[in-house]
């Protein structure tokens, strides 16, 4: 068995945590979700920042979300045509449920059992840099499990007076260092945040 000063030292992927978020921290409901009385609060992105999320999806090399975000994206992309649908379609997904037993969204695995040890085995394989989108339970479980390497945000200038956020409320202290900002006219600004670890 590996020391844990060796697993220290051994190479991982990188989880990226990325979201829409408001002025006020809230998460829910960006694109029309049901539930929140200010939800599609995120309709004022343009193709600039669109075109940046789209990115986003290219820079990265796996997708992890959550059932409820999951069943979403899969309810959509496999309809959609274009770059950016054959990326979401073709990239390797995982997604986090212990309810979900025959993913039908081409290219998806199931993590099942414990989940956050499930996402520390496939950041030990090492596969390429993992990014997280929505999934409010599971991002809050990665923060709390210490398994967040960067958080990239994309604020919009709304608030939206409550709603779920991005980080769990707990009493636990994170610090981040910012190594990347852009404002982009509409008043949205991207930032990313690298998780500060002793």
């Amino acid at each position: 068995m590996s020391s844990p000063g060796l697993l220290g030292l051994m190479a991982m992927s990188e989880l990226i945590v990325t979201e829409f978020v408001t002025l006020d921290g809230v998460m829910e409901a960006p694109g029309g979700e049901p539930g929140h009385p200010h939800t599609g609060w995120a309709a004022s992105m343009g193709p600039d920042e669109a075109a940046l999320k789209s990115q986003e999806v290219f820079d990265h090399d796996i997708l992890l979300v959550g059932r409820v975000t999951y069943e979403s994206f899969a309810g959509a992309w496999p309809d959609y045509e274009g770059e950016m649908a054959d990326r979401m379609n073709s990239m390797p997904k995982y997604v986090v449920s212990n309810t979900l037993t025959d993913p039908e969204w081409n290219n998806t695995t199931v993590l099942e059992g414990d989940a956050m040890s499930a996402v520390r085995d496939l950041k030990a394989r090492d596969e390429g840099s993992i990014i997280v989108a929505g999934s409010r339970t599971l991002v809050h479980a990665l923060f709390e499990a210490d398994l967040v390497d960067q958080v990239q945000l994309m604020v919009f200038p709304v608030s939206v007076g409550g709603g779920f956020g991005v980080f769990p409320q707990t009493r636990k202290k994170t610090a981040f260092t910012l190594t990347e900002t852009k404002a982009f006219p509409s008043g949205i600004v991207w930032q990313v945040f690298r998780t500060s670890r002793d």
